[in-house]
């Protein structure tokens, strides 16, 4: 579907009224629209009735400083246009809400710290493929769920403005406890239900929640370690006679935080690993049921996965695994946009940034490492199938909408493909390609799959 791309002019209230749009001839005759008759103009959540007066020799729309106010644009802001004969509607946009968990006023030059950048990459790349986006946090919607202060990024920096609710928002709330605040989920609600728009990756994943969806497909069993929800000590203890290490997961972990690595000691003995900041804590426990008693205090508050301990592939000892960034494209179908090897830091077993792993190449990671050879030539190509498959069995079993997904693959010294995690909010960090130009393959997948949910 062609949707023409048009850059806004912001007319004065006194010249133009709200109820009157003027569009250039071409665009009227390439969108069909009917000119002088009543029309309802559609942007987000916004609806106004509306006519349209034809300029010839003009490319744009003009439309009353006090509508561009309501709408959130300015003179230069770029969008597309469509108009549906149906519901005789005359629809801008897309219009993008960006959901995230804090913002910082004061800085106006970072007014989103860390990921920023990333919100500065995605704005750029929005306005190239003419979409508006916006910024908002849980605090800056409006108790009327209709409209939001948000964060647009012009030439000259960062702005504050009222937007309408957007067509589609994407989620990347990092806390539970923000996207439970009821103004979030009702917000969310009346995005779907009263304004037909999309909301993607509207919820966390919890480890259990994965591995039990995933488990009931027979074509993805051969992907997942064995895990169980770690309830008393008879499961723990049935993990621990089948497998001579097992990990311990909190279930609503991120970063490799609080995970516990137990592994055999010889005899009855056990060995505890525990992921600190600054690297490993190791305990030993002489039997299994004083390691279970040491921690059935956490167990009150922290839920635990318990998972069938792997053979990683390594390079000097220090552990590797695979972060595959999943997304949906400009069709609404699965892509791999990128996979990257990551190497353990030193005295860690979890293989995250924040604990000093560090990114490689899928080619560079393999071929540093203690696979075989036999399992080197085709591992690029069968992580990113594993990606591919694992995508899709989240996308079938468990019922809310997911737009990308940071898929946590390992390889275990036999050549065998194995899931770690399913991160349904993906770090703008952890994930970056390497060795790529100034806008990320990501940015560019995000937005071409907004177009496509929001029809423009």
């Amino acid at each position: 579907m062609s949707t023409p791309k048009i850059d806004v002019q912001v007319i004065s209230s006194g010249i133009l009224s709200e109820d009157v749009l003027m569009l250039g001839e071409s665009v009227i005759k390439q969108a069909k629209i009917p000119v002088q008759q009543q029309l309802v103009l559609q942007f987000g959540s916004l609806r106004q009735s509306v006519s349209v007066v034809s300029v010839p020799r003009y490319e744009g729309i003009r439309i009353s400083h006090s509508l561009a106010r309501r709408m959130g644009v300015t003179t230069g802001t770029p969008l597309r246009l469509q108009y549906r004969t149906a519901s005789r509607t005359l629809a801008l946009g897309p219009l993008l809400g960006v959901l995230v968990s804090r913002d910082y006023p004061d800085q106006s030059d970072k007014p989103f710290g860390a990921i920023t950048m990333f919100c500065r990459e995605l704005a750029d790349t929005c306005r190239a493929q003419g979409t508006h986006v916006y910024f908002f946090t849980p605090q800056s919607i409006h108790t009327d769920l209709k409209n939001v202060e948000g964060w647009v990024y012009h030439s000259n920096g960062w702005h504050r403005a009222t937007l309408p609710a957007p067509d589609v928002v994407n989620n990347r709330l990092t806390s539970r406890k923000l996207e439970n605040r009821p103004i979030v989920q009702q917000f969310i609600r009346d995005i779907k239900q009263r304004y037909g728009g999309v909301v993607f990756n509207e919820k966390f994943l919890d480890k259990s929640e994965v591995f039990d969806a995933l488990k009931n497909d027979s074509s993805l069993q051969k992907y997942l370690p064995e895990s169980h929800s770690l309830r008393n000590y008879t499961m723990l203890k049935s993990m621990c006679s089948r497998y001579p290490v097992v990990f311990l997961k909190p279930v609503r972990g991120s970063l490799g935080k609080g995970i516990i690595r137990l592994s055999r000691l010889g005899g009855e003995g056990w060995q505890a690993s525990f992921t600190t900041v600054g690297g490993t804590r190791k305990q030993s426990y002489p039997n299994l049921l004083k390691f279970f008693s040491a921690i059935s205090g956490k167990m009150k508050t922290v839920r635990y996965l318990v998972q069938q301990g792997l053979t990683l592939i390594e390079a000097s000892g220090r552990p590797i695994d695979f972060r595959a960034l999943t997304q949906k494209n400009a069709t609404g179908k699965w892509v791999v946009t990128s996979i990257v090897g990551r190497t353990a830091g030193n005295q860690h077993y979890v293989s995250n940034l924040a604990r000093g792993g560090t990114l490689a190449t899928v080619r560079e990671s393999v071929a540093k490492s203690n696979l075989p050879a036999a399992y080197r030539g085709d591992a690029s190509a069968r992580l990113t199938r594993a990606a591919l498959d694992i995508a899709k069995g989240i996308d079938a079993h468990i019922p809310a909408h997911f737009g990308e997904l940071g898929i946590d693959l390992a390889l275990d010294t036999g050549g065998r493909i194995w899931l770690l995690e399913v991160n349904s909010k993906p770090s703008k960090n952890d994930n970056t390609p390497l060795n790529e130009g100034k806008i990320r393959p990501s940015v560019r997948m995000m937005i071409q799959y907004a177009r496509y949910l929001s029809g423009f």
